[in-house]
């Protein structure tokens, strides 16, 4: 079966400012270099549709989903932080972003596509049950999860996220939650400045110092996540796929390269395989230096497609 190629057009008209780096042109980087590397063609593509309310309000409450409708600007912009600023455009967009996990779900459940992954933006793993936070807005991969849980009744799905930020969105969402089992990897110190200390069992987190080589995330893949994965034998994967962790991407100082998201790739697609049908769902959060994050998405999308 195909890998889906999830995306819209309109992801890219949230525009933060010239030099905010979560830029529209991340998106085209990403898709200049599947073109050039001949893997364009071999995917199955397919535009988001918005999440719904009632898809959002599975991880968000009410009272932040009316803030956020209520702050969204008809003609400016309006700052959530420093660095989390509202545009026109920025609700619809991410709406899509939560959409196309939602999306990827369907399709890989109906066994359409064996895997997909979701090439939006903005990204969500920072967005909180009921805060938005660092360039997030909409916890997409939270929503996906939550709709395999809910309406395709899977009982037990896991979240990996090897992005340089720590996932403290996620984190807060399924904290306590049993039926999902969230690992991650993470620059510490660094901002958002949590999750060296686990929020609940369910959590499984491995902060790496500044400098880590590839080498020692893949410990902490083998070591800690890979025989906690085994133990909880989750039905879906889902991946925050954050390559911020880049050695030449300036947003943080671990050293990982594209042989090591490929490597990661292939851990988490043989899990999948044991345990889950073969069913991943993966989405864009971080990656800001465009050369390496199209080098980095296309190294990850080879594994997942088999080419």
């Amino acid at each position: 079966m195909p890998t889906a190629f999830i995306t819209h057009d309109d992801c890219q008209l949230h525009d933060m400012g010239e030099i905010h780096p979560e830029c529209p042109g991340r998106l085209g980087a990403i898709q200049d270099q599947l073109l050039a590397s001949g893997i364009h063609g071999v995917l199955y593509h397919h535009d988001a549709s918005e999440a719904t309310r009632e898809q959002l309000l599975r991880v968000h409450t009410p009272g932040y989903l009316a803030m956020l409708d209520a702050q969204s600007p008809r003609n400016s912009t309006v700052q959530i932080d420093r660095d989390t600023i509202l545009t026109p455009h920025t609700l619809r967009a991410a709406r899509l972003a939560a959409g196309a996990v939602i999306k990827a779900v369907d399709l890989v459940m109906a066994g359409v596509v064996q895997n997909a992954f979701c090439a939006v933006r903005p990204p969500g793993h920072h967005a909180e049950r009921s805060k938005a936070m660092g360039f997030c807005f909409y916890n997409n991969v939270a929503v996906g999860a939550a709709h395999a849980l809910e309406i395709h009744e899977l009982e037990r799905v896991a979240v990996i996220d090897f992005d340089v930020h720590h996932g403290n969105g996620t984190e807060d969402i399924f904290q306590h939650d049993p039926r999902v089992m969230l690992c991650s990897t993470f620059q510490h110190p660094l901002f958002p400045y949590s999750g060296h200390e686990p929020t609940g069992r369910n959590i499984i987190s491995c902060p790496l110092p500044p400098g880590a080589s590839g080498a020692r995330f893949r410990e902490a893949v083998m070591d800690v996540w890979l025989p906690n994965l085994e133990i909880f034998r989750p039905e879906m994967i889902f991946i925050s796929a954050g390559f911020d962790a880049h050695r030449d991407d300036d947003m943080a100082d671990l050293r990982l390269t594209e042989p090591d998201y490929a490597w990661v790739t292939r851990q988490l697609l043989q899990l999948a395989e044991t345990h889950a049908g073969g069913r991943v769902v993966s989405t864009l959060e971080g990656g800001y230096e465009l050369h390496a994050l199209g080098r980095s998405v296309t190294a990850h999308l080879k594994e997942l497609s088999g080419v």
